[in-house]
């Protein structure tokens, strides 16, 4: 008789020892192997956990991949620790139980069950490893993988889930699996979200639309900000206010959305914004204003090259000074846009390589609006606003200068 097939006798011949008989097909020998599958058990994952972690830890930490620090980070070796234990418990309850065959089945199933749950941990920490290495890596600046590892996930879970159905009801997987085509219509409304996510990440990460750190605006969903995760089923938007939105993920491919990755990848950020000038104040310049002008140094080439175009223009025309129709007078509007153009050019923190003008739009109830288009070379938030702002502080601060007005409506107190 081999070691192995002793064990039954040898619990037999114990409780003989102690003045107990009992059968191998008996309650308290049933009892028995219950407690005993329950120490192996124990003392299994004892081991695994205390005598081989160490160890498994201690050589991670010599070795010089990344991979299998992750492994260890999400638990990879503890489950396949459970695993390991499975499989003994699943080899030994036949050795206790060899007259018991229904007890033998009940006992293999519920180990079955246990080892694909273990599985399932195992194969989790498998792809979170995947998405933890390459969310590391240069490719996740192109395109998202946590969509298809939720997708993973969600595979595996629904074949152990089917494998645990079959082993318990002792019929075929794939019986299960004809079966399903019944309930279509349930499934389809059941997994509806993750249906239209997984298509929606497949466009999202073929066109590239979207990656965790973009800021992105979608004002439907009240998200401004960076992207912390493109899910299966959610996007997370952090707020620029540190509140977190949650966005389904078919609504980026079904709804507008603004993505700023286009401005943090390219040589500046833009600065757009206007002024409106009183037209009351708007006139043509004097000579003693020209004069005056002539001694800025941003515009006096400007002021130097008009008045030569100016006057050979009224001589070729034969124009008088006198005409005051025909001749033609620089205006301190025109004057000062030549001015803001120039100093925009000689300004250390605007990009003088991307486009770069002042420019006047349409007249309005509240003056023309003169309007600065160009862009910050430096595109950090708080320093791009600091640049904008002492722009706008040196264009207000000017207008005086050319004996403009900026248009304001009067406030109450004004009147009084």
């Amino acid at each position: 008789m081999e070691p192995m097939n002793r064990i039954p006798q040898l619990i037999v011949d114990v409780y003989a020892y102690f003045g107990l008989h009992i059968s191998t097909d008996g309650w308290l020998y049933l009892f028995t192997v219950i407690s005993l599958l329950a120490m192996l058990g124990a003392v299994s994952l004892f081991i695994s956990k205390n005598v081989l972690g160490p160890k498994i830890t201690r050589l991670i930490s010599l070795s010089k991949a990344k991979w299998d620090d992750e492994l260890h980070k999400h638990r990879f070796f503890r489950r396949i620790a459970h695993i390991a234990t499975a499989l003994i418990l699943y080899l030994i309850v036949p050795i206790l139980l060899p007259e018991n065959e229904r007890a033998t089945l009940f006992f293999q199933k519920l180990v079955i069950v246990y080892l694909l749950l273990s599985a399932v941990g195992a194969g989790s920490a498998i792809l979170n490893t995947i998405e933890s290495v390459y969310n590391g890596s240069l490719m996740a600046q192109r395109a998202p993988i946590t969509g298809f590892i939720q997708v993973g996930k969600l595979v595996i879970v629904i074949v152990a889930l089917l494998l645990i159905i079959a082993n318990l009801l002792d019929k075929s997987p794939l019986l299960l699996l004809s079966g399903l085509g019944a309930i279509t219509a349930v499934l389809m409304l059941v997994f509806k979200d993750a249906i239209l996510g997984f298509v929606a990440g497949i466009q999202i990460a073929a066109n590239r639309m979207l990656n965790t750190g973009d800021w992105i605006e979608m004002p439907s969903y009240g998200a401004d900000g960076t992207v912390l995760q493109v899910g299966l089923t959610t996007v997370k938007v952090q707020n620029w206010d540190k509140t977190i939105s949650t966005i389904p993920t078919y609504a980026l491919i079904s709804d507008s959305v603004k993505n700023w990755r286009g401005m943090s990848e390219s040589a500046g950020r833009r600065i757009k914004r206007a002024i409106n000038i009183d037209i009351k104040s708007i006139e043509f310049c004097s000579e003693e204003d020209i004069e005056a002008l002539s001694k800025i140094r941003h515009i006096n080439q400007y002021i130097a090259r008009k008045r030569t175009e100016l006057a050979a223009y009224h001589q070729d025309q034969n124009i008088d000074i006198q005409d005051l129709v025909n001749h033609r007078r620089l205006t301190n509007i025109g004057t000062f846009r030549a001015y803001l153009e120039a100093y925009l050019r000689h300004h250390p923190k605007i990009n003088k390589e991307m486009t770069l003008m002042v420019r006047q739009l349409p007249p309005t109830a509240t003056g023309v609006p003169l309007e600065i288009y160009c862009f910050s070379a430096d595109k950090e938030w708080i320093n791009y606003e600091g640049i904008q702002a002492d722009i706008f502080d040196h264009v207000m601060a000017m207008l005086p200068v050319f004996k403009l007005r900026s248009f304001q409506h009067i406030s109450d107190s004004a009147r009084i």
